[in-house]
């Protein structure tokens, strides 16, 4: 079916509730595990039709920011999640509590049950009101940006609308572009600093009501993070400090010379090449032509994948007035398909959506038939995994969009996938510092970035921008107002994606091999044992960053631009 032909009703929660208040009970007096497993994906089922309603009106509402329907379907669902939640997590108990559960876990593995407890632990109906005025705060944030009217060239540009300056060959352009976004978010601080504020006292709450020690440990447990912990991400970053920021200050010293530049500023930092950063040399209709016969060429099962996505109206990627920023991958289980939103713009990350964004929809396409849903719920940093791999496994067809531009964007694209890594680590113990120290005033918060700046970034020069020289930076990642500690996710995901990247050098079909077994496993397997499965380093293990550091720049130095 059409995405514009998918039928959206509001779902009545209270007939829900019933439904499945009952089916808990059945699953309580079941007298066989057949029958326990009966009653659970009855469960499952009703609340995949909620979560399908929930999806649709995300989406459109993203979509259109202003339309008001879906404006009021948004708030409903940001305040009816808590509830529903709540009924999930009895669901969840039940089956974790039953006397089958031995007899269960043969068929369904016992990863689900200890995802299961995790969730128990992140939520009490009292704090129903607390996760609702959470939801509003980060909705009421990701309206703002979508909002953004930024003047510049006689213009009113939105924030993805914007980014194609800030890669100009003209440094004043750019500089001027800077500026310009800059001043739209230093007109907006004082919100920005009053809504992360009380983001940060009302999760830090939360936490506290749950019996947490602070946010920290109830943010690992929203993640649902079952094979690694706090200290195995911090000897992560140490890691990236040690083996992976030498290697990016050198490619940005390179990028300054290049460029023709004494130093990076922040306006130069996106700008790579003196003729200009690799575009695509394709209209968006040619993108999605080349992108199926792309995918049609690729690997096992990627053709029928890309048919799906194009012949069902499953992207939208046209930037335009209130529509959200960004990119990202929804799954519409009551349809089995996946969504693909992003923000064309011209630049090299049009197709990066393409790649990335369909990584993800192709691990949701994988795994649509898995049964019960949780099989299929696998954590964040695999998720990343199938996106950031994807990008890399599609190299070799990238001279159709890019043309003259495809060695250029090649160097550009595995340069970047490196430099990423330390930012992203910094994100991630920005939001360590911040949870840890809850009662931070906004400046301490700034004075924090800046420090983890000249850590992880001692290259950019920010002294001469307005809003991010007063460490203020963190305020235009929406994912540590949205989604707090998922940033780190990226960081480790990137790691493996460039693990598969070594290996698809040595041989194609074997390396894709082990990476669509990835992918199939979805939620079956704890991302270390994915990890292992795949026979690859894991990112926790000493010295497999350096590893990666080396491979990057082996290739860059005998590929240079």
């Amino acid at each position: 079916m059409k995405f514009s032909e998918m039928p959206y009703t509001r779902p009545d929660l209270d007939k829900t509730q019933l439904v499945v208040d009952g089916l808990i009970e059945q699953l309580k007096s079941a007298d066989s595990a057949e029958k326990a497993k009966e009653a659970f994906l009855k469960i499952d089922e009703e609340g995949e039709q909620v979560e399908t309603m929930g999806t649709l009106a995300h989406i459109r509402q993203s979509l259109n920011t202003t339309d008001e329907f879906y404006k009021q379907e948004k708030e409903f669902f940001d305040n009816a999640e808590p509830i529903f939640k709540g009924l999930m997590q009895k669901a969840a108990l039940a089956i974790f509590s039953s006397p089958f559960r031995g007899e269960i876990e043969k068929d369904w593995g016992s990863l689900m049950f200890k995802n299961i407890e995790i969730a128990l632990r992140t939520f009490k109906p009292e704090i129903i009101p607390d996760l609702q005025e959470e939801n509003k705060l980060v909705t009421e944030y990701e309206n703002l940006l979508a909002s953004a009217k930024i003047e510049f060239d006689g213009k009113i540009l939105n924030i993805s609308q914007i980014t194609p300056y800030l890669e100009s060959p003209d440094r004043e352009t750019r500089k001027g572009a800077a500026f310009a976004k800059a001043e739209w978010f230093n007109a907006n601080k004082e919100y920005l600093d009053e809504a992360y504020d009380k983001l940060v006292k009302l999760r830090a709450l939360i936490a506290k009501k749950l019996g947490y020690k602070s946010f920290l440990d109830l943010g690992y447990d929203r993640m649902g993070r079952n094979c690694y912990d706090a200290k195995m991400v911090a000897e992560f970053r140490n890691g990236v400090k040690t083996h992976i920021v030498p290697v990016t200050n050198r490619l940005k010293a390179e990028q300054a010379e290049r460029i023709g530049v004494p130093r990076i500023e922040f306006y130069d930092n996106t700008y790579s090449f003196p003729d200009g950063n690799p575009k695509p040399q394709v209209p968006k209709d040619e993108i999605f032509r080349l992108g199926r016969q792309m995918y049609h060429e690729l690997g096992e099962d990627t053709g029928d994948f890309i048919d799906t996505l194009l012949d069902n109206e499953l992207l939208d990627v046209d930037s335009k007035p209130g529509k959200s920023v960004g990119g990202y991958c929804a799954y519409i289980s009551g349809y089995k398909v996946p969504f693909i939103f992003a923000n064309f713009n011209g630049t090299a990350g049009d197709i990066d959506v393409l790649t990335h964004e369909a990584g993800h929809a192709f691990a949701d396409y994988l795994s649509r038939d898995l049964k019960p849903s949780a099989l299929k719920q696998y954590r964040m940093e695999t998720a990343e995994v199938h996106s950031m791999s994807m990008e890399l496994f599609t190299r070799p067809w990238m001279d159709g969009f890019f043309g003259k531009d495809t060695e250029k964007y090649k160097y550009y694209q595995l340069a970047d996938a490196l430099i990423f890594i330390p930012y992203g680590t910094m994100v991630d113990e920005f939001q360590h510092v911040v949870f840890e120290n809850p009662d931070m005033t906004p400046k301490e918060r700034n004075d924090a970035w800046l420090a983890l700046e000249g850590a992880y970034r001692p290259y950019l020069h920010l002294e001469e921008t307005p809003f991010f020289n007063e460490g203020r930076g963190w305020q235009a990642q929406h994912h540590i107002y949205s989604l707090p500690f998922y940033y780190i996710d990226y960081c480790l995901a990137q790691t493996m994606a460039l693990s598969f990247w070594v290996e698809d050098q040595k041989g194609h079909d074997a390396a894709w091999a082990k990476y669509h077994r990835f992918v199939s496993l979805a939620g079956t397997k704890t991302f270390t044992e994915l990890v292992a499965d795949a026979g690859l380093a894991s990112p926790f293990e000493p010295g497999s960053l350096h590893g990666i550091a080396n491979a990057v720049k082996d290739w860059l130095d005998k590929n240079p631009r």
